[in-house]
């Protein structure tokens, strides 16, 4: 690291704890890990947007935010009795990496990068001895996908796989969409809901499973297919949002309002927005 880097981030740490520190601003001087827990969340999710972007300057820009974050959360730790600062962060992530690259700092030879994942799975289950499980390690409050990829890549990497190959998890996308089809045949609609619910709501939830059957295959199918499904789907959607947002623009241009066409012209105004 250059010598002008390593005083910058001291800076910026000195900057912080001046924040927190009496006479400070107040609005940080009152934060804690948990109030800062969204914006955490929100300028890592802004710092994502960048690298979608392909924005450099961007991203720079974000990335300090991130790390604005973390030193934030370092300067909070540090004032309690016990706690820690930003070189005790630092510090147990550089012997982390050593320790889990021995490939590289050690005597140990790895074949493949499939090699080092799954040397790295054993050398984290050795330093995590007081998890009961190797799915401890998965945030819940990943979104849906990314902890349904979490969740099944675990167990796989230990050498337990639902579906070992390609064709396993087709064949369970089948079963499952098979099973999804069965139920929404079944499915309440508006016309059959009466005074009693009971049924209408167990018939609901058997959708609901039956899809969570669907959309959990499909990630073991990706997973298989090496595609990120949060990605995929999420590039799926920003499609989806570039061509409405076309349709929106021309039906302004043509002066038509959307909220008085029909379904007919919908779907003429949806067929005209792919063109071009």
């Amino acid at each position: 690291m250059r010598d002008e880097a390593a005083e910058s981030l001291r800076r910026l740490n000195e900057v912080i704890e001046t924040l927190r520190a009496p006479g400070g601003c107040p609005w940080d001087r009152e934060q804690t890990h948990r109030t800062l827990r969204p914006y955490l969340l929100e300028e890592t999710h802004e710092a994502l947007d960048a690298i979608d972007a392909d924005d450099s300057a961007r991203l720079r820009e974000e990335l300090g935010d991130v790390l604005l974050q973390v030193l934030m959360h370092s300067v909070i730790a540090q004032e309690r009795d016990g706690g820690f600062d930003i070189g005790d962060v630092a510090e147990q992530t550089t012997a982390k990496m050593i320790g889990r690259h021995p490939h590289v700092f050690g005597d140990v030879r790895v074949d493949s990068a499939a090699g080092v994942v799954v040397n790295w799975e054993k050398l984290k289950s050795a330093e995590n001895r007081a998890r009961i499980s190797v799915l401890d390690g998965v945030p819940r409050s990943l979104p849906a996908l990314a902890f349904a990829q979490g969740i099944q890549k675990r167990p796989a990497r230990m050498g337990f796989d639902e579906t070992p190959s390609v064709s396993d998890a087709r064949r369970a996308v089948r079963i499952a969409l098979e099973r999804l089809d069965s139920a929404a045949d079944q499915a309440p609609t508006r016309a059959d809901r009466g005074e009693d619910w009971t049924d209408d709501r167990e018939r609901a939830r058997d959708v609901e499973d039956a899809l969570g059957d669907v959309l959990f295959a499909l990630v073991a199918l990706a997973r298989q297919l090496r595609v990120n499904p949060e990605e995929s789907l999420r590039e799926r959607t920003l499609l989806f949002a570039r061509r409405f947002r076309k349709l929106e623009t021309d039906a302004r241009d043509r002066g038509i309002d959307l909220h008085d066409v029909t379904s007919e012209q919908w779907a003429k105004l949806w067929e005209r927005s792919a063109e071009g």
